[in-house]
């Protein structure tokens, strides 16, 4: 199951005892259509506020499913800030986070106040130096140990991840993009390895300064995580085989 949601009004992708979550909503209206309870499983577990312009869920049938209207009955029981693009039949061991070969964030700040995108956007009131900030996310390649950030006390039985893409474009006068791509992410990581690279910007923090804060492997060394407001999860990829052909 492919989709996206505005994650402004819920605690997170994951179900909690005293919010709403997305992973909730998904299984409620799954279990209206299919009448039964459904477990569904996501790709990853976005925070409270984030969002996600693609995120990737798995679930079991015990029939098969027209997936076209399927996918139109679910988006008419949906709240309106979680839609479903596309549904496809895999493999009965495939799994949507395991399987999963890499994902793909994108952190968005403005250096200029603008009220319509206020929700998704990240402000500084100082452009920082992007220039810098790309050289110590280049940094980022060299390494595989991420604990300096990663939330602590998590249940992951390794901080190791393999970053293959992390800069920071321009998409217009006002407002740049951070991409990173990896084969998995720790809790909190984006936020904390943005945080982290604002300190760089800010001229707070040098470049090797950066490097030796990864390889301190403790969170407190690192900067205070980003907002999550701006943090969208992009893109989830996986290998064609664990698709049923149509």
């Amino acid at each position: 199951m492919y989709l996206s949601y505005d994650g402004t009004a819920y605690h997170g992708w994951q179900i909690q005892p005293n919010g709403t979550s997305v992973q909730e909503s998904l299984m409620k209206a799954l279990a209206t259509l299919l009448r039964r309870d459904v477990e569904v499983t996501g790709a990853g577990r976005t925070d409270a506020g984030v969002h996600a312009s693609l995120m990737v869920a798995h679930f079991d049938s015990d029939m098969p499913l027209d997936e076209v209207l399927m996918q139109d009955k679910l988006n008419r029981l949906l709240p309106p800030d979680i839609a479903v693009h596309r549904l496809r039949a895999v493999r009965p061991d495939a799994h949507a986070r395991f399987d999963a070969t890499s994902r793909m964030y994108h952190y968005y700040i403005t250096t200029a106040k603008q009220p319509f995108l206020r929700q998704y956007r990240c402000r500084l009131f100082h452009a920082p130096d992007f220039a810098k900030m790309n050289e110590a996310a280049r940094t980022l390649y060299d390494y595989t140990d991420f604990t300096s950030f990663s939330k602590l006390h998590t249940d992951v039985k390794t901080n190791n991840c393999r970053v293959t893409h992390a800069e920071w474009t321009q998409e217009d006068k006002d407002t740049w993009v951070f991409t990173i791509r990896a084969d998995r992410f720790l809790r909190n990581m984006v936020r904390a390895i943005v945080g982290t690279l604002f300190e760089v910007g800010r001229g707070k923090l040098s470049v090797e300064g950066f490097r030796r804060i990864i390889e301190q492997k403790d969170r407190c060394k690192a900067g205070t995580s980003a907002p999550g407001h701006a943090l969208f999860l992009a893109d989830v990829t996986y290998p064609e085989d664990i698709f049923m052909q149509p």
